[in-house]
């Protein structure tokens, strides 16, 4: 038998999301176990309400209190769940630490998670998202995950097919997988592993260090680095890390804006299209360390917006606003922002 949760009314979620918005929830359930979630949902008064179903809270913005279930995902363990010819599989609960379990993977020895270390949130989050960073995005090491689904109170099985991975994107932000609950996690890291040095900053920063044949643990240390000198730790300043996505624009458009601005940063992707930086955008349009009310731009990283103190998700939203009206009125783009508006 699975523990019975606590429900929980009219709960502060300023400790549950990574911004430090002061809202709250009108039922809050933390969840610890997978088999809690069929018990709870099979509640008609509980599965008939709104539901939020919350992390590390690193991808959120809390615009108002939430009027609904609050279902936090606090399940834990992690193991080496198996092999195949060319892989180790490891496996995590959605509810562990995500950097925790990169930082696991690396003391058993397995490379493969490294570029993605110190990145807010929990495993579960990891798939939704796609989350990625220097040269590595969540589908190029995924292999399944297990998904409760409410509609039929049964474990789903998906693989990255089923997941529909794409830049920042995933099932589970669309339709048909948007009321999925991850509960966990499984990975295939490489047997014969090989440092992702794609990311210039990153393979120069190993290069400066003397690591010419750098570890998977050096990787992770530079990763580490760099991250912490960029970027602000949302214990010490709100921040949800990233705000916009990078946009993505044709290979036309790219060459219409470079007539008029030949030092735009871009980067060509595999279809011909073109990545073009959203931080060095908001930047040009002079928004990096400028605020509005409580809500601010992060003076190190345009492309991170700071809760100053007393924020709420309204001033947030204002000053995201602000920006993508500047950003597109000068260079015709709109800027898409990461984190889930609630």
């Amino acid at each position: 038998m699975y523990p019975e949760p606590t429900l929980q009314h009219d709960i502060s979620l300023r400790d549950f999301n990574t911004f430090g918005i002061a809202a709250r929830a009108r039922h809050y359930l933390r969840i610890t176990a997978e088999g809690q979630l069929a018990a709870v949902l099979a509640d008609p008064a509980l599965a008939a309400l709104p539901r939020l179903v919350l992390g590390g809270g690193s991808n959120l913005l809390l615009t108002g209190d939430f009027p609904g279930l609050v279902l936090h995902m606090a399940n834990s363990g992690r193991e080496i769940a198996g092999e195949t010819g060319h892989h180790v599989l490891v496996r995590a609960q959605a509810g562990e630490n995500w950097h925790g379990f990169v930082e696991w993977t690396l003391g058993q020895g397995l490379g493969g998670l490294e570029n993605l270390a110190l990145i807010p949130g929990t495993v579960g989050a990891a798939p939704i998202q796609n989350i990625g960073a220097y040269g590595l995005e969540t589908k190029d090491v995924f292999h399944s995950l297990t998904a409760f689904d409410p509609a039929t109170g049964t474990l789903r099985t998906l693989d990255g097919a089923a997941c529909r991975f794409a830049y920042r994107d995933s099932i589970f932000k669309h339709e048909a997988g948007r009321g999925l609950i991850i509960v966990d996690v499984t990975f295939a890291l490489p047997r014969a592993w090989r440092p992702n040095l794609r990311y210039a900053e990153l393979a120069n920063a190993l290069a400066q260090g003397g690591s010419a044949e750098p570890t998977a643990r050096q990787v992770a240390d530079a990763v580490i680095a760099i991250r912490r000198r960029k970027l602000p730790d949302p214990a010490v300043i709100g921040n949800a890390g990233s705000f916009f996505k990078n946009p993505v624009v044709s290979a036309a458009q790219c060459s219409a804006l470079l007539e008029r601005f030949p030092d735009l940063v871009h980067h060509r992707q595999e279809d011909g299209t073109e990545k073009l930086a959203a931080g060095w955008l908001i930047d040009q349009c002079g928004w990096k360390g400028r605020t509005l009310g409580a809500a601010g731009v992060y003076p190190k990283q345009a492309l991170v917006l700071v809760n100053h103190g007393g924020a709420t998700g309204a001033d947030v939203r204002r000053l995201a606003q602000a920006i993508q009206a500047d950003v597109q009125a000068r260079y015709g783009v709109l800027l898409e922002p990461e984190p889930v508006f609630v």
